[in-house]
């Protein structure tokens, strides 16, 4: 039972480490383990060779230029951005979200993959999260895991990479379609945390967007963001 467990572990590792989700501290070690076990490189070797077959068949094509507008307006709703004012804008796009939102979908697809094709599926896997979210920076300095366990009513945070600035906290928003962004509390000190959720903001997670804001101790004190929005997250099903 030992082995099969160490055995699992090492698979899951080693696709959160091809995917780059593991913490520098976690790479750090996993790499030191890497240099010296065959079977753990036997292992990589095995995944990143997977990975990349993904692509093997797919020749590489110039989109048109229409594809962009297509693809927001099929998973945001959009009917069109050109032209459109400040008013008819969703909050997504007053904040300039989209474009670090589509990164940050990609990432949690991703995660999805390694969870339902890469890591082998227990007898008897329990109740899981009913909902995922990776709320992720542009530039990926700020990374934070989110799911959801319906049966505590919290929200389970791992802020892989990144910290609030010093003398700043980090607020976590959710955003459904054009409402304004409801604040679910300040983010954990400690990497790993939960957040509560009320019941019936619960029902609006799902393909709501989670954000992170940067904001003074305590908090947004007008109930809007009133720092840069730091990072942000499409909330899919688990």
């Amino acid at each position: 039972m030992t082995d099969e467990i160490e055995r699992e572990d090492e698979v899951a590792l080693t696709a959160e480490y091809v995917l780059g989700l593991l913490s520098p501290d976690e790479v750090v070690a996993y790499e030191d383990v890497l240099g010296v076990d065959p079977d753990l490189r036997a292992e990589y070797a095995f995944q990143a060779d997977r990975m990349v077959a993904l692509t093997d068949d797919i020749a590489p094509v110039t989109p048109p230029a229409q594809v962009l507008s297509r693809i927001r307006a099929i998973i945001f709703h959009e009917a069109g951005t050109a032209g459109t004012s400040s008013r008819g804008r969703s909050w997504l796009q007053r904040l300039g979200l989209l474009p670090a939102m589509a990164g940050g979908l990609v990432a949690a697809l991703a995660v999805l993959w390694v969870v339902t094709t890469v890591i082998p599926p227990s007898g008897d896997p329990g109740p899981g999260p009913t909902y995922v979210a990776q709320i992720a920076a542009a530039d990926e300095s700020l990374v934070v895991q989110a799911s959801y366990d319906a049966a505590a009513g919290n929200l389970v945070v791992d802020r892989a990479v990144g910290e609030a600035r010093p003398g700043r906290a980090l607020e976590l928003w959710l955003i459904v379609g054009d409402n304004p962004p409801v604040s679910l509390g300040l983010l954990p000190q400690d990497r790993t945390g939960a957040v509560a959720v009320s019941p019936d903001l619960a029902q609006s997670l799902a393909g709501g967007t989670l954000a992170i804001s940067d904001e003074p101790p305590g908090g947004s004190t007008t109930g809007a963001p009133t720092g840069d929005v730091l990072a942000v997250g499409q909330v899919i099903d688990a």
